[in-house]
């Protein structure tokens, strides 16, 4: 049984994360056909070289892992060729039961935002996934529609707070000036309204439970220094944390506690080029080896 059937077909988004987390840990996967890496495997850097990897890459973690994330801008580069190898990729994941997480970072206004989210976690939709990441930078606000459309279709967002680019910290650190959450940094705003989401979604569910719409954070950042202040309470519905920057950026995902105190419960241990840079013959030993030197983290 695969971890997305484990839970349920209608079953929400942070209920199938948390089925993955127990069934499989925590380990995210990371699909991105780098040039570099296409020519390290031997494939055509073009839209059939980065299908042929991400196949590969969905067929290693198949039955291993619970959840990949394909990097979009990957495939988009190829144009509509790439896209169409990426919903082949896609399909292949949906098949095999992962749970996918479209790293897009879509963000806009009114009706072009959601037609961003009708494109991407809408049922049937080719380019159908689990969940994807978003930006805020409009306001957690101009995301109303997409958070309504994953709630409707039991899907996941995952909106940018803390990130571990050099350039993110003049923004995401600043302090927000007016309204609800002013005093706040930015990265601590969006961190909030995501947590006052997901409990106002939480009538049916159990305390404890996972919410569908996360944040990502950067694991090789001080949280601190973002205005977040991990040793806070733990929310009643866990907030779940896409976290990039394990494996070749640094960071150890035996660390989880004393890098996101209250919030390691919901975090997504992300790793790409640690995993993929091993080569096609290796890369499923590979994730084997990355899952059992993870499987402390489990859910």
């Amino acid at each position: 049984m695969t971890a997305a059937e484990s839970v349920g077909t209608t079953a929400t988004f942070g209920e199938r994360l948390h089925g993955a987390f127990e069934r499989y840990g925590r380990l995210c996967v990371g699909i991105d056909p780098h040039a570099w890496l296409l020519t390290d495997w031997n494939l055509p850097d073009s839209a059939a070289g980065a299908e042929n990897f991400g196949r590969r890459v969905v067929e290693a973690s198949a039955g291993v892992v619970g959840i990949v994330k394909p990097q979009v801008a990957f495939y988009e580069r190829f144009g509509s060729a790439g896209y169409l190898a990426l919903e082949r990729v896609l399909s292949d994941a949906r098949a095999a039961g992962l749970l996918v997480i479209a790293d897009v970072k879509r963000g806009d206004l009114g009706t072009s935002v959601e037609a961003y989210g009708q494109a991407w976690l809408s049922p049937g939709s080719s380019l159908e996934v689990d969940a994807i990441t978003v930006n805020a930078y409009m306001g957690v606000g101009s995301l109303a529609s997409t958070v309504a459309l994953a709630d409707s279709q039991n899907k996941g967002l995952f909106l940018l707070a803390a990130t571990s680019n050099p350039e993110a910290a003049e923004l995401q650190q600043a302090v927000v000036s007016r309204g609800t959450h002013a005093g706040r940094t930015v990265a601590g705003s969006v961190l909030a309204q995501v947590g006052a989401i997901n409990a106002d979604h939480a009538a049916t569910r159990s305390a404890g439970s996972f919410g569908s719409i996360g944040v990502v954070l950067g694991a090789t950042v001080s949280l601190a220094d973002f205005g977040i202040d991990i040793h806070a309470p733990a929310a009643a519905i866990v907030t779940p944390v896409l976290a990039p920057g394990f494996g070749h950026q640094g960071a150890n995902p035996t660390d989880l506690a004393s890098l996101f105190g209250g919030y390691a419960q919901g975090v997504i241990v992300s790793e790409s080029r640690s995993v993929l840079s091993v080569g096609p013959d290796r890369v499923a030993d590979e994730i084997n080896r990355r899952v059992t030197e993870a499987g402390a983290t489990r859910g």
